[in-house]
């Protein structure tokens, strides 16, 4: 039997890791600056990571929901600290996809009501309201299709204001990502996200912060719309927040009301699940590493500005996006072969994509600044 072939694979086979670093079957070592899809938040296999997974499966490792956990009230209580939400309830489940589902759900059933406005070039997940919420018609199958998502450009005012007066009263959600990450590492702009934040106070819809990429710190703030003074009704996590096991959230407004059998989950929020996310926390926290997304991430982006060939860097802390003045997919392939780093891409061919583990440090960074500079420097003599 074949494995579904889903991605173009490169021809590297990971066999260990460790901080912002992977090796290869055959010794290699490979710089990763592209962190999993930004899974890898405090990096390869840290140690306190490794030992608090390790003695929890000593003990137990799986149950159902049926029972009480204090590992899970252990992570609400230290997650809404961290994050200033501790008056929000958690929703723990397993993916990205599956918060932005549960997230969807729950504004539809606590307004009532149908429709969602999403953005062009959002991407929320491949669960079937997930998938209709994303603007990329090569996911999209027929059963995903709804007249019941409007997708508006991001950061357009007017087109906002307009499908509010035309639907506000059908509304039960806006979803925003706190940065787009497959869409070219785009961000909401201050003013847009208030006045959309306004606009659904004002018709009783509830807004969604998709913070799956942007969030657990990489933004150089716990959350990437905590950079405005927007509270979202509902803030949905995964990645980052385990740094490899999957584990999710949804954090819910006090304003909304938990009824049994709404939401539900078989393998969300289990032992291994919880320890995994305290872990995370715990080094966030130790180690400041939100701080330094913030410094390190302003200084490369500083750097990138003034090379050859870039046309403009987007992005806050180390959710970077690079484009360039030609198609960026050569240049991965040279820093990945020829220098041995990873990097990411997105759906806009010229956008190069950094999503670092958020401990990476100057040293690091360097290599890939030197390495990146060198490839443009190269590409711009041989256009000349």
């Amino acid at each position: 039997m074949n494995l579904f072939d889903v991605y173009p694979l490169f021809d590297i086979t990971p066999v260990k890791a460790q901080g912002a670093y992977v090796w290869d079957e055959n010794g290699k070592r490979y710089l990763d600056l592209y962190g999993g899809h930004a899974v890898i938040s405090i990096g390869h296999s840290h140690p306190h990571y490794v030992k608090r997974i390790a003695r929890q499966l000593y003990d137990i490792g799986f149950y159902s929901n049926s029972v009480k956990m204090p590992l899970q009230q252990e992570l609400a209580e230290k997650l809404g600290a961290l994050s200033g939400y501790h008056d929000y309830s958690l929703f723990l489940c397993n993916s990205g996809a599956e918060a932005n589902e549960n997230a969807l759900k729950l504004a539809s059933f606590h307004t009532g009501r149908k429709k969602v406005i999403a953005f062009k070039g959002a991407f929320h997940g491949r669960t079937s309201a997930a998938v209709a919420a994303t603007d990329d018609p090569k996911i999209q199958a027929p059963i995903n299709e709804t007249d019941n998502i409007i997708f508006l450009p991001l950061n357009d005012l007017n087109a906002f204001a307009n499908a509010l007066n035309e639907h506000g009263q059908e509304l039960a959600a806006v979803i925003v990502e706190g940065i787009q990450g497959v869409g070219g590492v785009h961000m909401p702009e201050a003013t847009f996200l208030k006045a959309v934040s306004a606009g659904c106070e004002k018709v009783g819809a509830l807004l969604i912060l998709d913070e799956v990429q942007s969030g657990f710190g990489r933004s150089g703030k716990f959350f990437a719309h905590q950079h405005t003074d927007v509270k979202p009704h509902l803030i949905t996590m995964a990645k980052g927040m385990g740094n490899g096991f999957p584990v999710a959230g949804v954090l819910i407004s006090p304003a909304i009301e938990a009824k049994h059998g709404m939401l539900g989950t078989t393998f969300g929020g289990n032992y291994l699940a919880c320890v995994a996310a305290l872990a995370v926390l715990e080094v966030m926290e130790q180690e400041n590493l939100t701080e330094n997304a913030k410094n390190i991430g302003n200084w490369i982006m500083d750097v990138l500005r003034h090379m050859p060939g870039v046309k403009d860097v987007r992005g806050k802390g180390l959710m970077i996006g690079v484009e360039l003045n030609q198609p960026c997919a050569g240049i991965r392939k040279q820093l990945l072969e020829e220098y041995g780093i990873f990097t990411g891409s997105s759906s806009d061919k010229n956008t190069l994509r950094l999503l670092p583990p958020l401990n990476i440090g100057a040293r690091e960074s360097k290599v890939f600044l030197e390495a990146f500079e060198s490839i443009l420097l190269k590409a711009e003599l041989a256009a000349v």
